[in-house]
């Protein structure tokens, strides 16, 4: 970054709140001795500092300074549209109508010479998500909900249980072309991330007054180790997981190594997704892992040797 544009950058930051040389050294990716040296040169030219010493203290802009607006330079304005042109691509957010206007709007104020470099650009360009065809009608009030800190009741829907869940949504983020939400969750007592298009019949309640915060309670969570062997296709599968994506490790050309610590009560989970990757991949360990995979290989063989041998489907598909 040229150093007019570091201290155009400074200045912005500072316009949000204090700052300290460390936090600017780190935004910019600069040496915190170079921080130092553009404060200098801002309060040269004029510009209006503050500094606060102590814990709480950084550099400050006087009250009532503020900076023109700002022309977008070519690689800002490509990097804006790209992460707006990424939002397009979910079928429901919280802003549907002003994902395409803001767009438009940046497009219509860029200088023509702009707009017709990044527009290749842009079209050589993607954030990839996945096509979801669902409706998310609490999805603006969960925001609301969740900025506030309010406990509230859910109806969730999820793999294994329909019920009412008591939560205090903590995150809301889009990935993989779903919306989720990380929450404390008072039904479970500890933290859990739900799917927000399975959630319904949202409502406020009080704050539970026998719950503890998942961090202040005494019992540490209990995980179990688990070591696998993964082929190529089974690598590419699990290193997109968002959890125990990063923990593989290259072996050979054709063998990879899994190898992570899982919370028990994720048990369910990692049995389906090993039994999901099939001959993509080995469990050396624990034995119960491998144990469960087998029951569930069995249970799919039963199955499906009970139609054949009968020619007809099981009873319960009846």
């Amino acid at each position: 970054m040229k150093k007019m544009d570091r201290l155009m950058a400074i200045v912005m930051a500072l316009q949000h709140g204090s700052q300290t040389a460390s936090a600017l050294s780190d935004k910019l990716e600069v040496s915190r001795r170079t921080i130092l040296r553009d404060i200098q040169t801002l309060s040269e030219i004029g510009v209006p500092l503050g500094a606060v010493s102590g814990p709480n203290g950084g550099y400050t802009l006087m009250a009532g300074f503020q900076l023109p607006p700002l022309q977008l330079s070519s690689r800002e304005a490509l990097c804006v549209l790209f992460a707006l042109q990424g939002l397009t691509g979910y079928t429901d957010t919280p802003f549907n109508g002003e994902r395409w206007t803001v767009m438009d709007k940046i497009r219509s104020v860029l200088p023509q010479d702009t707009a017709q470099s990044i527009d290749p650009l842009l079209k050589s360009m993607e954030v990839e998500v996945p096509k979801r065809v669902y409706h998310l009608p609490h999805l603006e009030m969960l925001l609301g909900l969740t900025a506030q800190e309010q406990w509230i009741s859910v109806f969730y829907q999820s793999m294994n249980h329909r019920r009412n869940l008591i939560i205090r949504p903590i995150k809301i983020f889009a990935a993989h072309g779903f919306w989720y939400c990380d929450c404390i969750s008072y039904t479970h007592r500890e933290k859990r991330r739900l799917r927000i298009d399975r959630i319904s019949d949202i409502a406020e309640v009080a704050a539970p007054e026998d719950y503890e915060e998942p961090e202040q309670c005494g019992n540490s969570v209990s995980t179990v180790h688990i070591r696998a062997e993964l082929t190529y296709k089974g690598m590419l599968k699990v290193e997109r997981d968002e959890h125990i994506g990063e923990c593989i490790e290259a072996v050979s050309e054709d063998c990879w190594i899994a190898d992570f610590h899982l919370p028990e009560s994720e048990w369910d989970w990692v049995v389906q997704l090993f039994f999901s990757l099939g001959r993509e991949a080995e469990v050396i360990k624990p034995d119960e892992l491998r144990d469960s995979i087998r029951v569930r290989a069995h249970e799919l063989l039963n199955r499906y040797e009970y139609a054949r041998d009968r020619g007809e489907p099981c009873n319960e598909c009846k």
